[in-house]
């Protein structure tokens, strides 16, 4: 710990040691310590300030350390404060007081900051895989049931029917703009702090885009006091992630209420559920109900970031130690909800015939039969109208579906119309029949037949693009 302490009289109170450490937290980042460490003794080495032999000692002592980091061989001493006075510790302890020499050049502030960006680097690699896993999965259900129908809602009330196929591919949407922004934000944050000592830059004419470059930045920081304090990146990678979670939140949300023996429409696989302590009834989707709950942290630590950053002058301020927890801890939940709900979608069975039962409740055809009106010239306002009598008559008569109404309730509803286009349909011979068959449910379906559409036709489509997409035959 006296790495630093060369101007201290006395060493630390152990209250402010204990409240200042962080190596239980930043050990996370041990193996992007010892990737930056190598790439700043390469340096070094081409500037001049280490001999080649020098350098080839350090990087074997820095290799050696990282074999024992991947081998959970490292022994954290909480006394040294945090990842990389360890390290440091570790590797003057093994090649002597050329460990010294490490740290030329080099200031913490820099060093975290290129440790972070390594870190969430791989990490976003890792959440990309993870979306992909997903996706397939939900393609998959999506290829196993693609003609289910499901009953569309909004306001969470009937609106009109939809193929499940189609309500899978709209998550898959979703998840591909998670996996855009994640690779946006990753763009942006793949520049090299090393070289950016404490807050000015290095005192020593040290090579910084070739550092950049042994590291795979795309290039170095262009302004050495931004360097060291920005965490833009963690805000925006934290935003992707919080956004990811609000959208398997929803999509767990809706398993929960599919599941519930009301509706039916789902079962979800034992191997994914929980039963109750005192009910023996019961079987829970609790892995779509923590997801949805963990989603809350995940903001809280979108906000506590934005928080965290909001008042800090330029440039490192301590302040910055505590950006790491909420961070791992978020794209950890992220990581691991990504994989559960792949499990989950993967072994969910689906009953389509309670999928289909629902579709046909709530009139949700009712749309579909007013844009056939229109296509016979009916303008649209005159036709809903219609249909809305239509509506309230089938409800009114305990006629649960428009197809099923009397072929008189149609030709009725058409000659009572203010318009004389719906009045003049009212007497043509088979109206009542093309109506009817417009207000089936295959026929709501089929009539959706745009891009992006739930036709089956155009969900077909969409469905092999994902396929195509996602290296699914």
């Amino acid at each position: 710990m006296r790495l630093w302490g060369g101007r201290f009289d006395e060493g630390p109170d152990s209250r402010m040691a204990d409240f200042t450490r962080s190596i239980e937290v930043d050990a996370e980042l041990a193996l992007d310590d010892l990737a930056g460490s190598i790439a700043h003794v390469r340096g070094l080495a081409r500037a001049g300030l280490l001999t080649a032999e020098e350098a080839e000692a350090l990087e074997r002592g820095l290799a050696g350390l990282r074999e024992d980091v991947v081998a959970g061989a490292i022994a954290w001493d909480p006394t040294l404060e945090d990842v990389h006075m360890n390290l440091e510790t570790l590797l003057t302890e093994r090649v002597g007081s050329l460990g010294g020499k490490l740290h030329t050049g080099r200031s913490r502030n820099d060093q975290v900051a290129t440790d972070l960006r390594l870190w969430t680097r791989r990490s976003i690699a890792l959440l990309d895989d993870g979306m992909l896993d997903l996706e397939r999965s939900l393609v998959d259900l999506a290829d196993r049931e693609g003609d289910a129908i499901l009953p569309g809602t909004t306001h969470i009330q009937p609106a009109q029917p939809v193929l499940f196929a189609h309500h899978l591919l709209a998550y898959v949407e979703m998840l591909e703009r998670d996996r855009g922004r994640l690779a946006d934000a990753r763009r942006r944050l793949n520049v090299s702090p090393l070289g950016s000592g404490a807050l000015a830059g290095a005192g020593y004419p040290l090579d910084r885009a070739a550092t950049a470059a042994d590291l795979g930045f795309d290039g170095p920081t262009a302004n050495s006091l931004d360097a060291t304090s920005d965490r833009d990146f963690v805000v925006e990678v934290l935003s992707a992630v919080a956004l990811a979670m609000v959208h398997l939140s929803r999509f767990a949300e809706e398993i929960t209420w599919w599941s519930n023996p009301r509706f039916g429409f789902v079962r979800v696989a034992d191997a994914f559920s929980t039963g109750s302590s005192m009910m023996p009834n019961k079987k829970n989707p609790d892995p779509a109900e923590l997801v949805r709950g963990r989603t809350a942290g995940v903001i809280g630590a979108l906000a506590g970031m934005l928080t965290l950053i909001k008042g800090l002058p330029l440039a490192y301020q301590r302040d910055l130690q505590e950006d790491k927890p909420a961070f791992f801890g978020a794209t950890r939940t992220l990581e691991a909800s990504l994989a559960v709900m792949s499990g989950l979608v993967s072994t969910l069975v689906v009953s389509r015939e309670r999928m289909r039962a629902a579709a046909e409740e709530g009139y949700t055809t009712a749309t579909a039969l007013a844009d056939e009106l229109v296509r016979r010239g009916v303008p649209f306002r005159a036709a809903h109208h219609i249909v809305g009598g239509l509506v309230g008559g089938a409800e009114a008569e305990g006629i649960p579906t428009l197809a099923g109404l009397p072929d008189e309730a149609f030709r009725a509803a058409l000659d009572g119309s203010d318009d004389p286009v719906s009045r003049k349909l009212a007497h043509e011979r088979g109206i009542a029949s093309a109506l009817r068959s417009a207000a089936t449910v295959e026929g709501s379906l089929a009539a959706a037949d745009v891009v992006g559409g739930t036709a089956p036709n155009r969900v077909a489509e969409a469905l092999a693009a994902a396929k195509a997409r996602l290296g699914i035959e």
